[in-house]
């Protein structure tokens, strides 16, 4: 059994996922042969079954059980070609995301006084990068006097280019002057910062900004791809400086767009 896993986590690693998604893969993959009590090329598909149909009754999420269907179909039908799993996914409801007005994320900005903690909210707005972009960048990645910087092997192991205010590079500017371009931008106690501190550095700026909204890093995301759409930037150049694959994804921002819904002229008032 082992083995077989090891023989998992190299086809990973080889195929350059990211570690969340090493993790996650292995973890499903171990915790069904640990339910199944069989060696991997003992496995059938009533197996497959039984183990999602235990935990859906357990009450997880549809989300969970995509990424179960996934970890162990990448295993047994992409590793083994048992093509065993064949169950179909539960749908997912589309919520939409938590998105801060404009007034609001100037009052979280202006509500932060700690000048790192504000650069990092002034950065996750700017630039759109995800959480765990930013506490991977590093000062070499940062080009302030063409107000961008980059991605490096972001989601799906890609790079990408992003944008950065111009107030915001010059800052940035003096704040990574005395670092080596291998230095993180924001370092944490044991090297890089931990997602847990940037997830609190924001959630205390939301509350002492008097947002009453669930405020995380992601929400900044949301804010700034509403934000331009509001302003009228098209959206695939949104699509492009978020880094999403399918415009499906950044279509969504259209269902959050207040002010572009006050454009719309309701046909009652024409009557």
């Amino acid at each position: 059994m082992e083995e077989f896993l090891k023989r998992l986590e190299s086809e990973l690693r080889m195929r350059a996922f990211s570690q969340n998604t090493v993790s996650a893969y292995m973890l499903w993959n171990e915790k069904f042969l640990a339910f199944v009590g069989k060696n991997p090329d003992a496995v059938v598909e009533d197996d497959v079954k039984n183990f999602i149909g235990s935990r859906m009754s357990e009450g997880v999420s549809p989300k969970t059980v995509v990424l179960m269907k996934a970890a162990l179909k990448f295993f047994y039908d992409g590793v083994l070609k048992k093509n065993i799993v064949n169950i179909k996914s539960p749908k997912i409801s589309q919520k939409l995301p938590t998105v801060l007005t404009k007034e609001e994320m100037k009052r979280l900005i202006n509500a932060t006084k700690n000048e790192t903690h504000k650069l990092m909210i002034m950065l996750l707005y700017s630039s759109g990068i995800r959480l765990s972009e930013l506490i991977n960048l590093k000062a070499g990645d940062l080009e302030p006097e063409q107000a961008m910087g980059w991605v490096r092997s972001g989601k799906g192991a890609k790079d990408r280019i992003f944008m950065i205010s111009k107030n915001l590079a010059e800052e940035l500017k003096k704040f990574t002057a005395s670092k080596a371009r291998e230095d993180f931008v924001f370092p944490g106690r044991n090297g890089r910062m931990t997602p847990r501190n940037v997830q609190k550095i924001v959630a205390v700026a939301a509350k002492k900004a008097g947002i009453e909204k669930d405020v995380h890093p992601h929400t900044l995301r949301h804010s700034l791809a509403t934000h331009l759409l509001e302003d009228g930037t098209d959206i695939r150049k949104i699509q492009i400086l978020l880094g999403h694959t399918n415009l499906t994804t950044t279509q969504i921002y259209a269902h959050v767009s207040a002010e572009e819904l006050k454009k719309i002229k309701n046909p009652l008032d024409g009557l």
